[in-house]
C-alpha cells in the first residue's frame, strides 16, 4: 500500500469539506452522508466554497513533496484548486446555465439519483424537497448579484434554463405520485407540490428579471472560451491550430465514412445510407424496457471479453447498471460507483422514441461503459490505496478533458481490436467521431466568431452563427432530429470549451500513446501502457502529457525523464 503523504491527507479533507458545502456534487461524485441536504447556491454558500478553495490552496503552498508520485499528486491538487478560483472570480459558475449543467440542473439530478424504484430512499427524497425553495431562493439571489456585475449567461441560455425547471417540476410532481402510501406520501406530495412551485416560480424569474438583462449575444469570446478551456480541459490551446486541426480531422473521418457506407450500400448517397440504418429493422429497436435490455447485455459482454484479455477489470467494477432516466432532459451520461460502491457504475441512456435505432450504440456503450467511463473512473475510485479522495473522484468534477477523451479513445481502441465487424457498427462509431470533430469547430468558431476557411465545402468566408452551427451539424455531424440539432448548439454555446475537450482529450491520448511507443519500442506493451495511465487518475491535459513523459514502460517513474 502506498504511504499517506501530507498531500493526501490535505487533499482527503478537502474533499471532506467539499462534500459539506455542496451536497449535489457530492452524490453525482458518490460521496455518501449527505444525501438528506441540497448545496446553498446563495452568494454566502459560493462564496464558502471559494474560501474553502483558497484555503486549501494557501496550505498546499507550503508542503514540500519528497516523491515523485507526491508531486504528482501535489500538482493535480494546485491546479485543481486554481481552475476553481479562478472560475470563481470570473463568475464561470455561478452564472451557469446551459442545457446538461449548472445549479437547476444539479438540483433535478440531486433528486434523479434518489429515485431508485422500490428502493428509493423517500426519508431523503422528502428532506430534499423540503430543502429544494430555500435552495433556489439562494441561487436567485446569487444570480442578481451576477446580473449587477454584468456576468449573466446568454439570454437564450437562461431561457432554456427555465425550460429546464418547468420539466424539473413536472418531474417532482410525478415522483410524488410513486411514493408508497401512507403519511410519509403525505409529506412527500406536500413537498413536492412546493419544491415544484418553487422551480415554476424560478422559472418566471429567469423569463422576466433575468432575461430582461441577459446579452443577446451568444458567443463568449476568446478570453471567455480559454477560460473555459482551462476549466474543461487543464489546457492552454493554440486556438488557430486547434480549429484548423479539427477542419482536417473532418476530412480525414469523412474519407473512413465513405468507404464504409460504400460497403453497406454501394452507390448510395451518405444520407441515403444512414437514413437506411435508421429504418432497417435490423439495426433499430422497439420498446424501452427491450432497450434497456439489450444495452445491459452490450455492457455485460464487453466486461466479459476484455477482462483479463486487455484490461485487468478489478471485481467491482465488473458490474455497470444501465438505466432509463425519467425524464427527457439529460442525454446519454455515466455516474461512477460510489465509494463504498453502494451505488455501481451506472450508465443513463435518455430514450425520447419508442422505436430507437441502434447502429450507433455499441461504439456509444464502449465510451460510456467499459473500456470507457466506467473502466477510467471506477479504476479511479478503486485505487485507494493509491489515489487520495480529490483523484478519485475527479473525473467527474474536474477534467472533462481527460475523461471524454478517454472516452473517445475508447470507442477508437475498439476498432482497433476488432469490435466493429458489422460495417454498421463501424460507420456508427465514424460518425460518432466526425461529430465530435466537428464540435472542435463550432465550439471554437461559434464562440470567437471566426472565418469558415477555404475548402471547408460549407458557406466559405462567413463567419460562425448559430444558424450556420445548427446547419453545419445536420450535415457534418449526421444529426437530422431538430431537436437534437438545437440542443447540441446550445450546449456548445452555454459552455465554451466542453464541447471540444472530447476529441482535444483523445488527441492528447493518442499522442501520449504514439510517444510510449516510439519510446519503449519493441517492449511496448499496450495493456501495461493503459494500466499506468489510468493509474495515474484524472487531471488536465496539460499535466496528463507532461506526466505520462515521466513513465517508463513498466509505469513507475524515471528518474532520468523530466517530472
Amino acid at each position: 500500500m502506498t504511504p499517506v503523504t501530507l498531500v493526501d491527507e490535505q487533499a482527503n479533507e478537502y474533499i471532506a469539506e467539499v462534500a459539506e458545502l455542496d451536497p449535489c456534487l457530492a452524490t453525482v461524485l458518490g460521496l455518501t452522508g449527505t444525501e438528506a441536504r441540497l448545496t446553498d447556491y446563495s452568494p454566502d454558500g459560493f462564496a464558502a466554497r471559494d474560501h474553502l478553495n483558497r484555503r486549501a490552496r494557501g496550505a498546499i503552498v507550503g508542503v514540500e513533496a519528497s516523491s515523485w508520485g507526491e508531486r504528482v499528486a501535489a500538482k493535480m491538487f494546485r491546479d485543481h484548486l486554481d481552475r476553481e478560483i479562478e472560475a470563481f472570480e470570473a463568475g464561470f459558475v455561478e452564472a451557469m446555465f446551459n442545457p446538461i449543467d449548472g445549479p437547476t440542473r444539479d438540483l433535478q439530478l440531486s433528486i434523479e439519483l434518489l429515485d431508485q424504484g422500490s428502493a428509493t430512499p423517500w426519508p431523503n427524497v422528502l428532506a430534499r424537497l423540503r430543502a429544494m425553495p430555500d435552495s433556489l431562493s439562494g441561487l436567485t439571489q446569487t444570480l442578481r448579484e451576477q446580473r449587477q456585475k454584468h456576468r449573466l449567461a446568454a439570454r437564450r441560455q437562461v431561457l432554456l434554463g427555465a425550460e429546464q425547471c418547468d420539466q424539473a417540476a413536472a418531474y417532482l410532481e410525478e415522483l410524488s405520485r410513486r411514493c408508497p402510501k401512507g403519511r410519509l406520501a403525505v409529506d412527500v406530495e406536500r413537498a413536492a407540490e412546493r419544491a415544484a412551485g418553487a422551480f415554476h416560480s424560478f422559472a418566471s424569474f429567469c423569463r422576466g428579471e433575468l432575461a430582461a438583462f441577459a446579452p443577446e449575444r451568444d458567443a463568449r469570446g476568446e478570453d471567455r472560451y480559454r477560460l473555459g478551456a482551462r476549466y474543461f480541459m487543464g489546457a492552454e490551446l493554440d486556438l488557430p491550430e486547434t480549429y484548423a486541426w479539427g477542419w482536417n480531422e473532418i476530412s480525414r473521418i469523412e474519407a473512413e465514412i465513405k468507404a464504409v457506407a460504400e460497403r453497406i450500400a454501394p452507390g448510395d448517397p451518405l444520407s441515403v445510407v444512414l437514413g437506411k440504418l435508421d429504418s432497417d429493422p435490423a439495426h433499430s429497436m422497439a420498446g424501452v424496457d427491450r432497450f434497456r435490455a439489450w444495452l445491459q447485455e452490450l455492457a455485460d459482454r464487453a466486461i466479459a471479453d476484455l477482462d483479463g484479455v486487455h484490461f485487468e477489470i478489478p471485481m467491482p467494477l465488473r458490474r455497470i447498471e444501465c438505466r432509463i432516466p425519467p425524464t427527457a432532459v439529460g442525454g446519454i451520461y455515466y455516474l461512477p460507483p460510489s465509494e463504498d460502491f453502494g451505488r455501481p457504475g451506472q450508465v443513463w441512456w435518455t430514450v425520447t422514441n419508442e422505436q430507437i435505432p441502434t447502429w450507433t450504440v455499441p461504439s456509444t456503450m464502449y465510451h460510456e461503459g467499459v473500456p470507457g467511463h466506467h473502466l477510467q473512473q471506477g479504476m479511479a475510485v478503486c485505487n485507494s490505496d493509491r489515489l487520495n479522495r480529490l483523484r478519485r473522484v475527479a473525473s467527474e468534477w474536474c477534467y472533462s478533458g481527460y475523461m471524454e477523451g478517454w472516452g473517445l479513445y475508447a470507442e477508437r481502441l475498439m476498432g482497433e481490436l476488432g469490435y466493429y465487424s458489422d460495417p454498421a457498427h463501424h460507420l456508427g462509431m465514424l460518425t460518432q467521431q466526425r461529430w465530435r470533430a466537428a464540435r472542435v469547430v463550432l465550439d471554437i468558431g461559434l464562440h470567437l466568431e471566426l472565418e469558415i476557411p477555404k475548402g471547408a465545402g460549407f458557406h466559405e468566408g462567413q463567419r460562425w452563427t448559430r444558424q450556420l452551427g445548427i446547419e453545419f451539424l445536420r450535415d457534418r455531424g449526421a444529426l437530422f432530429e431538430e431537436r437534437l440539432v438545437t440542443y447540441e448548439i446550445d450546449r456548445y454555446l452555454g459552455r465554451p470549451g466542453q464541447a471540444a475537450s472530447y476529441k482535444l482529450g483523445e488527441r492528447t491520448w493518442l499522442e501520449v500513446r504514439e510517444q510510449a511507443k516510439r519510446r519503449d519500442a519493441a517492449a511496448f506493451d499496450l495493456k501495461a501502457f493503459h494500466q499506468a495511465a489510468l493509474d495515474l487518475g484524472p487531471m488536465g491535459l496539460d499535466s496528463f502529457r507532461d506526466v505520462m513523459a515521466g513513465l517508463d514502460n513498466a509505469g513507475s517513474a524515471s528518474s532520468a525523464r523530466p517530472t
